[in-house]
């Protein structure tokens, strides 16, 4: 089954048009990811990798029946396009870029909660169903088809868990990028529910990091609702209180978002602290997970 991205769904991009959305396209294309067109305003009616551009997502939605987008829209015209992607009737958006103003952030996830959008980012690689298809920009060549779900909160630490796993035979169900930044579209626990409810998903990682509250909150969702086994990755161990590290998100501030709280809190909930990504192996073979 896989969560979110199934054979169902149907993708256009915003932003196809330019160097970084048209170059996304063909990799979510080569992938096997039915994108089906792109939307740059003032630009209806070219072509970019064979698939037709519109001026507007309604327009978009009309033509191919979408009902999945990926942004590659500049920061500031983000809002704009979210809301009107809503207005769509487009229910799954990934929005990869970063530097997006918190304000309009609030304004987009409390819209797209109201609307029964899920929405993920800012400041995301997407999503990607092994052997199935993506949205975003990660690396396809790292993943293998198989059972463990994991949730990020960083980019490359999802392809290192990725990798690992699957050089020790241990393939993903699914592979979800929540965002870095300090306000999400989309909480933790709300991922990990899809995930418990996922019959092709046996056990899930979270890889998360210093600053803000996600893993705490997951941790009391783990511990009344989680049935699956779950692994933690917490990068961060060595930062600085109160320094904002390579996230908008990875900032602490005294002694909430610390590793030693998050750790703590996860134990509590049973969830198994991995102190170093490669231990991962090891967590997955305990479980014979595949």
């Amino acid at each position: 089954m896989s969560i979110l991205i199934d054979d169902s769904t149907r993708v256009i991009v915003q932003g196809i048009t330019g160097r970084i959305g048209s170059a996304q396209t063909h990799w979510m294309l080569e992938y096997g990811t039915k994108v089906l067109g792109g939307v740059t305003p003032g630009k209806g009616g070219m072509t970019v990798e064979g698939l037709p551009v519109f001026d507007s997502v309604a327009d978009a939605v009309k033509e191919t029946g979408a009902n999945a987008s990926v942004f590659f829209v500049p920061a500031p015209g983000v809002l704009d396009a979210f809301l009107e992607t809503i207005e769509a009737g487009i229910k799954l958006i990934v929005v990869v870029p970063e530097h997006i103003p918190v304000k309009d952030v609030v304004k987009m996830r409390n819209y797209a909660i109201e609307k029964g959008v899920f929405a993920l980012g800012p400041t995301t690689p997407g999503i990607l169903v092994p052997g199935k298809g993506k949205m975003g920009i990660m690396p396809a060549s790292l993943f293998a088809p198989g059972r463990v779900g994991i949730i990020s909160r960083s980019g490359t630490l999802s392809y290192e868990f990725a990798g690992i796993l699957s050089e020790n035979n241990v393939g993903q169900s699914t592979v979800v990028g929540m965002g870095a930044d300090p306000v999400v579209l989309r909480n933790l626990a709300d991922i990990l529910e899809l995930f418990e409810e996922d019959t092709d998903t046996d056990a899930v990682i979270i890889v998360g990091e210093v600053g803000g509250e996600q893993e705490e909150k997951a941790a009391g969702f783990i511990s009344r609702r989680m049935s699956k086994p779950v692994a933690a990755y917490i990068a961060g161990k060595y930062s600085p209180q109160g320094k904002r590290m390579g996230h908008a998100g990875a900032i602490v501030r005294g002694t909430s978002g610390t590793v030693k709280g998050k750790h703590e809190a996860l134990r509590a909930a049973g969830v198994h602290v991995l102190e170093s990504p490669i231990h991962v192996a090891q967590w997955a073979k305990k479980h014979k997970l595949r």
